[in-house]
């Protein structure tokens, strides 16, 4: 996985120069690198077994050359280290084969949607996946972002009932 900067390589890239943060305050590409950011240190804990702690802290030194929220990225590495044990049976139900089995880059991102759908209800459903499926098809494997986006949609399906059915109507 490529560490800091945009896809050009560039702190910020060519994204920062085009932000328009919303009128609640939230910037959604700051969001969205906060969120791939989260991928890393989430896939860091699982491959190298480092504690919370220690991956936020060296990923926020990292964040902070970067346009980022780190409050959001803190708020994700911390709820999956929290409740990685509750959000692994909840996501068992929609996995064709067990957490453990499934690809390291796809079983971070799945943890990350899972405690943003469950926690983070202030965010939408659509918001979550289509992120999720992004940072996946840049980071995941060629085709792990089909899987992901295949469990995240059954899983808000479930969690999320009213507000997925409120947008298909």
């Amino acid at each position: 996985m490529r560490a800091g900067g945009d896809r050009d390589g560039q702190p910020g890239g060519a994204a920062a120069m085009t932000r328009h943060p919303r009128k609640d305050g939230i910037d959604p590409v700051a969001r969205s690198r906060s969120r791939r950011r989260a991928l890393q240190a989430v896939y860091a804990m699982q491959m190298a077994g480092t504690g919370v702690k220690d991956v936020i802290a060296q990923f926020a030194h990292e964040q902070a050359h970067e346009v980022a929220d780190l409050a959001y990225f803190e708020d994700l590495v911390r709820g999956v280290g929290k409740h990685h044990g509750e959000l692994d049976a909840s996501l068992q139900p929609f996995l064709d084969r067990t957490v453990e089995e499934v690809d390291q880059i796809e079983r971070a991102m799945l943890r990350i949607a899972a405690y943003e759908l469950q926690h983070r209800l202030d965010v939408p459903y659509r918001v979550i996946i289509d992120e999720a499926v992004k940072a996946v098809k840049r980071f995941g494997s060629e085709h792990g972002h089909t899987y992901v986006n295949g469990v995240l949609d059954k899983a808000a399906a479930d969690w999320r009932a009213l507000e997925v059915q409120g947008t298909r109507a």
